[in-house]
């Protein structure tokens, strides 16, 4: 008798527990597997140059701040409106003409891909208040599509915008020798429903929205 013929008969049992072998290397692969855990950003943990001088030592508990502003309708708009919800943040003004474009352009993109999920909110702050004001937000708002149930354009006085910049989402620079006193970066902000920041990425790069996309679904995993 061949040693093919001996073994024929354990042919299937053999391909059962070879099978089996995988699913259960599989589960165990998974069960091992550490889960991702998005971070939790200090103000020490980020560029000083993005930081206010008073923020910059504060290790933990770094939380954004409340706020009274208004949006692009007139509305009064403070930290209420986004309590429990996760949240994109970013700084931008109405008539930029190099990064804004591009970051209002992928915020629309996101307000895209999220118009079904009521637990994310999407918020611009402007930088010039002296120019973005209520009607000036309104028409920049219908031109680029703004979902108001979704996004909400916000000015407000100047020392609280800039505070709000540098000492809750640290994402611009002082720039006191200058006529704007601040310069916007192309950050945008993951806020969690906590307040915490949870993640920065480029506003004007496409793959930088896919993982922003992909953390969000992370935090909304952990609800």
């Amino acid at each position: 008798m061949s040693i093919v013929r001996f073994f024929a008969p354990y042919k299937k049992f053999g391909i059962f527990l070879f099978v089996l072998s995988v699913i259960i290397i599989t589960l165990i692969y998974n069960a091992l597997k550490p889960k991702r855990v998005l971070r939790i950003y200090e103000p020490e943990q980020v560029n000083v140059e993005l930081v206010d001088s008073t923020m910059q030592e504060i290790r933990k508990y770094h939380k954004i701040a409340d706020f009274k502003l208004v949006n692009q309708h007139g509305d009064t708009i403070t930290e209420q409106h986004y309590k429990d919800k996760i949240y994109v943040a970013d700084f931008f003004f109405t008539t930029c003409q190099t990064i804004c474009p591009k970051m209002t352009q992928n915020m629309g993109v996101l307000q895209q891909k999220l118009k079904n999920e009521q637990q994310v909110l999407l918020l611009s702050h402007t930088v010039m208040p002296e120019v973005d004001s209520v009607p000036q937000l309104k028409k920049y708002a219908v031109k680029k599509g703004v979902d108001k149930t979704k996004w909400n354009l916000v000015t407000g006085t100047k020392k609280e915008l800039y505070d709000l910049a540098r000492k809750s989402y640290l994402v611009a620079k002082a720039a006191p020798f200058s006529k704007y006193d601040l310069i916007h970066t192309e950050n945008f902000v993951l806020v969690d429903q906590k307040r915490r920041i949870r993640g920065y990425y480029d506003g004007t790069d496409t793959k930088a929205m896919e993982q922003l996309l992909a953390d969000i679904d992370l935090l909304l995993e952990k609800e």
